[in-house]
């Protein structure tokens, strides 16, 4: 039976784990946490999980690995030189594992994106002997791009960047062209150091267009060091989970709040994290809560917002939205929201006291209000804020505009001018979450919910663009 090799998309966090089988036997690659999806698709494949592989220790999300291994009794394989608290089957550079009659894995050392990052060459046994059919990569050599460098520690960054040049270099020596890539990150993950609009790659055309295949070891090293941005503050805490070894997840409903305990929540300090889109929020919400709409990285932004151990609560229209924010959160290690509660404003703010609206303008508007005719309803637009991370704004932003990155909002809401003010991301989606920490701290703003590629045409002055 010919080898399929199936992706599992976690397109929330930027990630791709596989179950690669031969019909009757499957070893699943850098596994989520929510492993249901993997025994649901081995299940409907036919096959028997015999080998849980992981490339390495991940920063961006807690594994499935060690739990899925345990319930399907497969070897888990883990990096010797890794330090864990956990039973596994330790690989190192050169290992050949079999996986049933006609394929097997071969180990090679590809540090880079962290020291004992392992990439797995998938082999099929033919009248020739074994030839290669793809390469899991993890974290090494990704779509156009590398995985980043800096996850454990500035002092280790730029020799794990020339690490990481060597590595990529080592699987396009080793590999021929046809040869199938298939990386854990690159699909909007922090991890990846840049991320390429392809579906799928090979050795071949990776050689063509990866800078990393292309560049001298110097030139490669200035590169990925000038582009690394900020990433998410919940990483520090899912390394030392994935290291001691995740315990297994639950994802049954928690308890409902009322509308008197959403307001003692937030007033102990807690967050009550509102997932319905952000134009349901602006229309009306309960005051105090945060904006995180399940249409966007909702995970990704509150684990990087939060004080780490922060209880959450979640505000849904449906009993389902809760549920996929549970699976969202579990993969970041957030294990169990505080409570939930579904329906509408509404309920939530069942004083009308308690509800309040956000208002909505477009880049159009912002130009009227900077040129002093604001459109009716609309203040002034005395403090223009831009939240996006330093590499965003070092691109382009609107001119005068004041930058605090979204992540760093929490703790330097007292930076922003005095006035109202207009706040922007790139699409309005980070743009209603800071716009919601600003309220709840008694500030007057408007959320612009519209594309920044729009904002010139509108007439609003940039700077720093091409």
């Amino acid at each position: 039976m010919a080898v399929e090799v199936s992706v599992i998309e976690t397109s929330s966090l930027g990630d791709r784990s596989y179950l690669a089988s031969d019909g009757r036997v499957a070893v699943v690659v850098d596994p989520q946490r929510d492993i249901d999806r993997v025994l649901r698709l081995a299940g409907d494949r036919g096959v028997r999980v015999t080998h849980v592989v992981e490339t390495h220790l991940h920063n961006d999300y807690v594994s499935g690995g060690l739990e899925l291994a345990r319930v399907s009794g497969a070897a888990y394989l883990v990096a010797a030189a890794d330090e864990v608290g956990f039973d596994r089957t330790p690989v190192a550079d050169g290992d050949e594992v079999p996986v049933g009659d006609t394929l097997r894995l071969r180990a090679v050392a590809t540090a880079g994106h962290t020291f004992h990052h392992l990439s797995y060459v998938l082999d099929e046994a033919g009248d020739d002997g074994w030839s290669p059919l793809g390469v899991f990569t993890g974290g090494s050599l990704l779509f156009g791009s590398t995985g980043r460098t800096d996850l454990l520690g500035r002092r280790h960054t730029r020799e794990l960047a020339r690490r990481q040049h060597a590595s990529a270099r080592r699987l396009a020596d080793l590999l021929p062209d046809g040869t199938q890539v298939w990386p854990t990150h690159g699909f909007g993950s922090f991890c990846a150091a840049g991320q390429a609009d392809v579906a799928k790659s090979t050795i071949g055309r990776e050689r063509e267009a990866n800078p990393v295949l292309r560049l001298a070891a110097d030139e490669f090293v200035t590169r990925t060091l000038a582009g690394l941005d900020a990433y998410p503050a919940y990483y520090a805490h899912v390394g030392v989970v994935n290291a001691a070894g995740a315990a297994p997840v639950d994802l049954t409903p928690v308890t409902r709040a009322d509308a008197g305990q959403l307001r003692e929540r937030i007033a102990a300090g807690e967050w009550v994290v509102d997932l319905r889109h952000r134009k349901a929020y602006a229309a009306a919400h309960l005051a105090g809560t945060v904006s995180l709409g399940l249409d966007g990285p909702m995970s990704t932004w509150l684990g990087w917002l939060i004080d780490w151990g922060t209880p959450v609560t979640l505000l849904a229209e449906t009993p389902d939205q809760v549920a996929d924010a549970q699976r969202e959160l579990v993969r970041i290690g957030i294990d169990r929201p505080a409570a939930q509660a579904t329906g509408g404003a509404d309920e939530w703010a069942a004083d009308p006291a308690q509800r309040r609206e956000l208002r909505l303008a477009d880049f159009p508007a912002l130009a009227a209000a900077r040129a002093g005719a604001a459109p009716a309803g609309l203040p002034a637009a005395d403090v223009v804020l831009d939240v996006r991370l330093p590499n965003e704004w070092k691109a382009g932003h609107v001119d005068g505009a004041v930058h605090v990155p979204l992540p760093d909002l929490p703790a330097r809401l007292a930076e922003v001018p005095p006035g109202v003010v207009w706040v922007h991301c790139s699409s309005g989606y980070r743009a209603t979450a800071a716009a919601s920490l600003l309220a709840n701290a008694g500030r007057e703003v408007v959320v612009i919910d519209d594309r920044l590629g729009r904002a010139a045409a509108a007439g609003v002055a940039m700077v720093g663009t091409d």
